[in-house]
């Protein structure tokens, strides 16, 4: 029986332990991600474009990391208060691929901002990703974009018509990734959705069956690509979503996803904590399955109450 009650004892002991350790690691992780929110925004704007619900500003705002944020901004007609959108785009594409999305929240009442990446910029403030051979400079570039977002949040904050009880994130891929380390360190979305995100940087880079990406991989000198997923894996999705509570996440996952497999996406979603709600679609990566789209729209309607309207307008 003493044998007993000390195994006992030693096994809960272990899993304090690694709970504790666990809980140290990610607030260590988190802290990577800190900034000094005091610093001016000074964001310069200008309207490019006027449209029935609202109007499109380009605009920059300052990076704690230096340097400015290109971004795009979608301001619904009207006074508000309104919900407010932050938006990560996929890792081929730019700010433009959610503006069509966007102009459909603003007639719904939301003002939404729509930033570029450090690699997306123009020079002297672009920052190249893709550094096999250095993974810490593209881990750097990495911590610089989340922050980047953080400091989005600040900027729709900071406007006297956002509602700052009604905020959400959205991403795509690389904008999911982002997205799950966002939602675990910052914790002023009201929800956040996640497209197409993968668990592990090691899913796309060692484990794909995608044609290009193993040719890419073979071509790469031997140790090479573990190394750069070692490094940059800290930032790995599964290493944060788990600590999204109490944000409530909507994922979507493409059936025919062509980077990553089912696998990563179970991964992904045993790992995400609670509340989560899991869709699959008959598309590949880009989920350009029209249903995505009225799925993220019915959940922004339910957690920061966005109008319902219709999306397509009839023509005669």
């Amino acid at each position: 029986m003493r044998t007993l009650l000390a195994l006992l004892a030693l096994a809960s002991f272990a899993v304090t332990t690694a709970r504790s350790q666990t809980t140290t690691d990610f607030q260590s992780l988190a802290r990577l991600f800190d900034y000094d929110a005091k610093q001016p925004l000074d964001v310069q704007d200008k309207i490019i474009e006027e449209f029935p619900d609202g109007t499109l500003h380009d605009l920059t705002y300052t990076s704690p990391k230096g340097g400015p944020v290109d971004a795009y901004l979608i301001v619904p007609k009207g006074k508000g208060p309104f919900a407010g959108v932050l938006f990560g785009h996929w890792g081929n594409g730019t700010r433009a691929e959610f503006i069509p999305e966007a102009k459909i929240y603003a007639k719904a009442g939301a003002v939404s901002l729509l930033p570029d990446y450090p690699w997306d910029r123009p020079q002297p403030w672009y920052r190249s990703l893709d550094h096999y051979d250095k993974p810490e400079v593209d881990r750097e570039n990495i911590i610089q974009t989340v922050i980047d977002l953080r400091r989005g949040i600040d900027l729709l904050l900071a406007r006297t018509d956002v509602d700052p009880a009604r905020l959400a994130y959205i991403g795509h891929s690389y904008g999911a990734q982002w997205g799950s380390i966002l939602t675990a360190v910052d914790k002023r979305m009201k929800t956040t959705i996640l497209m197409a995100g993968v668990a592990q940087f090691g899913d796309v880079y060692l484990r794909t069956t995608d044609p290009g990406l193993t040719d890419f991989r073979k071509s790469q000198p031997a140790g090479q690509l573990e190394k750069y997923c070692d490094v940059v894996g800290q930032l790995d999705a599964i290493n944060f979503v788990g600590h999204a509570a109490p944000i409530p996440l909507l994922l979507q996952f493409a059936n025919y996803e062509q980077y990553f497999d089912k696998t990563s996406m179970q991964q992904y979603v045993s790992t995400a904590s609670e509340p989560k709600k899991v869709l699959y679609y008959d598309t590949a990566h880009d989920l350009n399955d029209f249903q995505t789209l009225e799925d993220r729209y019915n959940w922004l309607v339910y957690y920061i109450h966005l109008r319902r309207e219709p999306i397509l307008q009839e023509t005669r």
